[in-house]
């Protein structure tokens, strides 16, 4: 059973995920965009716009969207989850331009200002998430295209 190829693969991954999340740039990228969801979170309360409810809602439902998909499960598995990262960037997007598109008159300067500048962090994280996928896939690939001549077979 060990020896299975599905087995194999999977520690394989397993332990290439492990490695990328190991490093000080994968741990730093996880840790800022939990913080930067959870201050999406919150920020109307921080801020002071929660009788703005719409986009009270809007930054809570967000935050938690955001800090859940880029902290939850995206490190555990950086080879299979860019898309996670896609995700978010379009989360950090949203956050960007909500203020002007959410119902009701929400777009004032207190408000604008947090959404861009936590929009902006958040789609910057994911950005750097998306690209440390893509160099633990490639890294990974180059890695099993060169294993068969490695070892005298192919």
């Amino acid at each position: 059973m060990e020896t299975h190829p599905d087995i194999i693969d999977m520690r394989q991954r397993h332990e290439m995920a492990e490695r990328a999340t190991s490093t000080p740039k994968g741990q730093a990228i996880e840790t800022l965009a939990l913080l930067t969801g959870l201050y999406l979170a919150a920020s109307p309360w921080i801020t002071g716009f929660n009788n703005l409810s719409t986009l009270a809602v809007t930054n809570l439902v967000t935050g938690i969207a955001y800090a859940l998909l880029m902290s939850g499960g995206f490190g555990r598995a950086y080879e299979r989850t860019h898309s996670m990262a896609w995700a978010a960037c379009a989360l950090g997007l949203w956050a960007i331009v909500a203020p002007w598109v959410v119902a009701g008159d929400v777009s004032t300067t207190r408000t604008i200002v947090n959404n861009i500048i936590a929009g902006a962090l958040a789609l910057l994280l994911a950005l750097a998430a998306s690209a440390a996928a893509r160099a633990a896939e490639s890294s990974h690939g180059r890695r099993d295209m060169s294993a068969p001549y490695a070892s005298g077979r192919g």
